[in-house]
C-alpha cells in the first residue's frame, strides 16, 4: 500500500500562525508528534536544513574484528623485531637467489656453524648463520617465522621474543655440533663432518613455536605443539639429516621449557600495556 499523508500531517507541514505555533524560535531541533498510519504516536526529531549530515563510519564486520587477520603479520610499530628481522631475511634470500652462485656458496660456507667455525669464531658464525633461510622465502620455515614470531612478540615483547629465538638457535646448534665433534674424536664420524654446512633459522623458529604453544589457549596451543612435534619426529624417522632433525626436536623442547618464564613475561607485558592505556586516558 502506498503511504499517503493524513490531513493532520498535511496541516502540520503548512506554516502556522505565530500565536498557534508550538515551536520555539531559534531552535533548529525540536520534538514534534507524528501520527502513524495505525493511529499511534511516536516522537520524532525535526532537523533543520542548515544542519549538515554527519557521515557514519564504515562498520567492520564482527567476525573480521574477532579474527583480526591483520594481526597475524608483523608491522613496524606493533612488532618491530619480527618486521626488521623478516626484512633482513628477505634481502639475504634475494641475494641467495640472484647473486653469483660462487659468491653465495662462499657466504654460506663462511656463515656455517660447523665445528671448525664454532671453535675459531663462535660469535660471528652463530649470528651469521641466522641470516639465511634454507629454501628461501617460500620455505615452510619462512611462513612459520612470520606467523609464530609475530604472535610471540605481540604477547611478550620484541626483546624477549628475540631472546627465545636466539636461545633455541644457539643451544640447539651447540648441542648438535658438539655431538658431531665428539663423534669425530671417538672415530664414529669422518673428519669431513667438522666442515658440514649448518645454517638457517629453523632452530630458532622451532624454539619460538614451542614457546608460543604455552601462551595460546589449550584448544589451540596443544594441537599446534602436537602437529609440529609429529612433523619433526617424522623427519627424524626418515633419517635424511638426523643431526639437523635432532636439533629441531631439541630446540622445540627448549621452547617448551621456557613456559614458566614466558608466562610471567606475558603477564608483565599486559600490565605494562594496561598502565600505558590508563596514562593515555588520563591525558585525554
Amino acid at each position: 500500500m502506498e503511504r499517503t499523508a493524513t490531513a493532520d500531517t498535511q496541516a502540520s507541514a503548512t506554516p502556522l500562525a505565530e500565536e498557534d505555533s508550538p515551536l520555539l524560535d531559534a531552535m533548529p531541533r525540536q520534538r514534534e508528534v507524528l501520527e502513524t498510519a495505525w493511529g499511534l504516536t511516536r516522537p520524532a526529531i525535526s532537523v533543520s536544513a542548515s544542519t549538515p549530515a554527519v557521515p557514519r563510519a564504515p562498520r567492520v564486520p564482527a567476525a573480521l574484528r574477532l579474527l583480526a587477520p591483520w594481526r597475524l603479520l608483523p608491522t613496524p610499530t606493533g612488532t618491530p623485531f619480527t618486521f626488521g628481522y623478516g626484512t633482513l631475511l628477505v634481502v639475504t634470500s634475494l641475494i641467495a637467489q640472484y647473486a653469483d652462485p660462487t659468491l653465495v656458496s662462499q657466504l654460506h660456507q663462511a656463515s656455517s656453524t660447523d665445528v671448525t667455525h664454532l671453535v675459531s669464531d663462535p660469535f660471528l658464525v652463530l649470528v651469521a648463520s641466522a641470516l639465511w633461510i634454507v629454501g628461501g622465502v617460500l620455505s615452510p620455515y619462512a611462513f612459520l617465522f612470520l606467523l609464530v614470531l609475530t604472535a610471540l612478540e605481540r604477547r611478550i615483547g620484541g626483546v624477549r621474543a628475540a631472546g627465545v629465538f636466539l636461545t633455541g638457535h644457539i643451544l640447539a646448534t651447540l648441542a648438535t655440533e658438539g655431538t658431531v665433534g665428539l663423534a669425530v674424536l671417538a672415530g664414529h664420524l669422518p673428519d669431513t663432518s667438522l666442515h658440514r654446512f649448518d645454517y638457517g633459522i629453523s632452530f630458532g623458529v622451532a624454539a619460538s613455536t614451542g614457546a608460543l604453544a604455552g601462551l595460546l589457549r589449550p584448544w589451540l596451543g596443544l594441537p599446534l605443539l602436537a602437529l609440529f612435534g609429529w612433523t619433526l619426529v617424522s623427519d627424524l624417522m626418515a633419517f635424511t639429516d638426523p643431526m639437523t632433525n635432532w636439533g629441531h626436536l631439541i630446540s622445540l623442547t627448549i621452547g617448551v621449557a621456557t613456559w614458566p618464564l614466558i608466562r610471567r613475561w606475558q603477564r608483565a607485558e599486559r600490565l605494562a600495556r594496561f598502565g600505558l592505556a590508563r596514562v593515555e586516558v588520563a591525558r585525554v
